[in-house]
């Protein structure tokens, strides 16, 4: 007895284009191969319930699309050759050479799935787009973290068994040998897989995807290599086109409120700015501050969080004597989003971080308000800066770059695929101190440590754990011992007690979770200290992300200035407390226990948190949080849109700060009209 669908496939095979067919069932069948295995990876996380079924749904339509859109070459191919192309035995050999390349390319793309899912817990997304830009840096971490001959061996050996099945069912053959049709009825057929292609592209788009109540269920349900280049296509997302908005003057009214729970005052000509004065009573304190960003650090490595860990021996004694933020989120999952956020005080926009989109040139930064108060300002480095574009962004917002180019080989003891190991890049940064205060002048260093990154790998001899072979664990307790050492090795130096010490993450390590935007995994540690005693010490319970870090530094230096930083000093702001979270499409905002998600397309959500060690539950939307949250992302959006969001050079400076000082009599007419007007409440010019 014969099955309809095994006479439709075999009536497809058996012809000029069966060696589409053959391959769309290929790429249909490692596709649904790979979504099995991540799912059995990911067992722990993943939801066994309906939606599970309508992942493997879901990704079914997404791999035929995918398989069409990719098969578009070979049905060109097919379609233009003439009829009698594969009698030949070297036409024959090279269909089949293409055949067994296409099903290696397929076993290597299910495996970099793999291994993109140990590291991310999703399918391909911008940060594999980013990796394809940064090839130099990122073959040579798959070289030093995975036995690449082993898996390259593994790749042909599947390939050549799954050749060799269908060689031996003779699918292969029946192609080839009924592959002499004429030209009318070639591209009849052609025709009709462009235009079922052609469809796919057009009907299916990611965002059509359902809201999961399970991320890890929605990730399932996505197809890698679509995913992919549809991260490439919406590498950048107009926040007007794709998200909700408010009228511009409501969402600078609205934001403006918010800003006034830090006491600040509104300055002329700021109704569609975040122009304000901050003033602190008293003297200012201008010491040099030696900013660390360790990469991937998370809260719970540290035993001053969760005391069961025993990784961080030397900042838990560097805490003790410090002022220790204990909520601090991060705004991102990347270290560009951790840049952005600590550089610029500013909300995560959708798509690309600023750090690597045009037009990031002359911000508003920690930097150039530091500048202002003639301040160096240094970018030091482990690896070639020139990666996800930090040199560019640094060297066109005034610091200076230090980073592995710009050192000699002999100053390097021991790199990997991302830089220099932590010890050494601390020295090049002690080096750089003492040359910077020879001259006189107060210094301020944005430091990026590379060594908490697969492959892990680090210096022997200098902790308990071994180098690679102990992971994550080993990155952490490395960079924590090259913290120690730099504090050590800094106490000799003359400038020691005049400097204020910060130790923060960029992001988490582990970002994935069931919910859009897992908040417990954003949290991060924040550590400032001084050793001259100059700052406060214990521990500030405050909910607070990497947007709040500048301002909170500013004030604990007791500085008056004009700010456009969207964050506020935590210990003086007054009201509710909030954090701003985000990927590269769902951006948040989450303030007493509630998440508040802005998605693509105009699409809003709100959870409860009770607990962030419990589940979170949908509840409906307040639209008063909702226009808060619309508010932040919206206008950070139309500043940098507008080039609003611009640094103010140190005579500009000078001159907010002298106006903000005469009474509102001692004002111009003009000046006093240009204010923006506020809810009432607010401070008064």
């Amino acid at each position: 007895m014969k099955f309809p669908v095994g006479i439709a496939f075999r009536s497809l095979v058996e012809r000029r284009h069966g060696g589409v067919m053959l391959f769309v069932c290929l790429f249909v069948g490692v596709a649904t191969l790979t979504r099995i295995a991540l799912l059995l990876k990911a067992a722990h996380s993943v939801s066994f319930d309906s939606s599970l079924l309508a992942s493997f749904g879901w990704g079914l339509l997404y791999d035929l699309g995918a398989a069409l859109l990719f098969s578009m070459p070979a049905t060109l191919a097919l379609a233009v050759l003439p009829a009698g192309f594969f009698d030949r035995l070297w036409a024959r050999f090279l269909a089949q050479a293409f055949l067994f390349f296409a099903v290696g390319l397929l076993l290597f793309g299910a495996i970099a799935e793999w291994l993109f899912w140990d590291e991310f817990s999703a399918r391909f997304n911008f940060i594999a787009v980013d990796y394809l830009v940064y090839t130099t840096e990122v073959v040579a971490n798959i070289r030093e973290s995975y036995p690449m001959p082993w898996i390259f061996a593994g790749i042909l050996t599947g390939a050549a068994v799954i050749y060799g099945l269908l060689a031996r069912t003779g699918w292969i053959g029946r192609w080839l040998d009924d592959a002499h049709e004429p030209a009318r009825a070639r591209w009849r057929t052609g025709f009709g897989w462009i235009a079922a292609a052609v469809i796919a592209g057009f009907a299916l788009n990611a965002d059509q995807l359902p809201s999961f109540a399970n991320n890890y269920n929605r990730e399932l349900a996505k197809d890698g290599v679509w995913s992919l280049f549809a991260a490439f296509r919406n590498n950048e997302l107009e926040y007007d086109q794709f998200y909700t908005t408010l009228p511009p003057d409501r969402a600078f009214q609205t934001l403006h409120r918010e800003f006034a729970h830090d006491g600040s005052t509104p300055l002329a000509g700021a109704a569609h700015d975040t122009l304000r004065l901050i003033r602190s009573e008293g003297p200012e304190f201008h010491p040099n501050i030696i900013q660390v960003t360790v990469e991937s650090l998370s809260a719970e490595f540290l035993s001053i969080f969760d005391p069961k860990s025993t990784l961080t021996p030397n900042l838990e004694e560097i805490a003790r004597k410090s002022l220790v933020f204990d909520n601090l989120f991060a705004t991102g999952t990347r270290t560009d989003r951790g840049m952005e956020a600590l550089t610029l005080s500013l909300p995560p926009t959708p798509g690309r971080s600023l750090v690597k989109r045009p037009r990031n040139e002359n911000l508003f930064t920690l930097g150039s308000v530091l500048r202002s108060r003639g301040y160096d300002t240094a970018f030091v480095y482990g690896g070639y800066g020139y990666f996800d574009n930090m040199n560019y962004f640094f060297g066109h917002n005034g610091y200076r770059i230090v980073d592995r180019a710009s050192v000699d080989a002999k100053d390097i003891t021991f790199a990997n695929a991302w830089g220099a190991c932590d010890e050494d890049l601390f020295r090049w940064a002690l080096r750089d101190a003492d040359a910077t205060y020879a001259k006189g002048k107060p210094f301020f260093q944005f430091i990026m440590t590379t060594s908490n990154h697969r492959p892990f790998t680090f210096p022997d001899g200098r902790i308990d754990l071994p180098s690679k072979t102990s992971g994550r664990s080993g990155g952490v307790k490395y960079t924590d011992y090259a913290i120690g050492k730099l504090i050590r090795d800094a106490e000799s130096k003359p400038w020691f007690k005049n400097t204020v010490f910060v130790i923060v993450a960029d992001h988490c390590a582990e970002v994935a979770g069931k919910t859009e935007l897992p908040v417990q995994n954003y949290h991060i540690p924040l550590i400032i200290y001084a050793p001259g005693g100059q700052l406060p010490t214990g521990r500030v319970p405050d909910l607070m992300s990497q947007v709040d870090y500048a301002p909170t530094l500013l004030g604990l230096l007791n500085w008056s200035y004009a700010s456009r930083f969207y964050g506020w000093d935590v210990r003086k702001s007054k009201g509710e407390r909030r954090a701003l979270i985000g990927n590269y499409q769902r951006l948040g905002l989450y303030e007493d226990k509630l998440l508040t998600v802005l998605r693509p397309v105009r699409g809003v959500s709100q959870l409860r948190y009770e607990s962030l060690k419990a589940p979170p539950v949908l509840v409906p939307p307040e639209p008063a949080t909702v226009d808060r949250a619309v508010a932040y992302y919206q206008t950070a959006s139309i500043l940098y849109g507008n080039g609003g969001y611009r640094e103010l050079s140190p005579d500009e400076q000078k001159r907010y700060l002298s106006q903000a000082d005469r009474t509102p009599q001692d004002r111009r007419p003009e000046e006093l009209a240009a204010a923006p007007s506020l809810p009432a409440g607010s401070p008064a010019p």
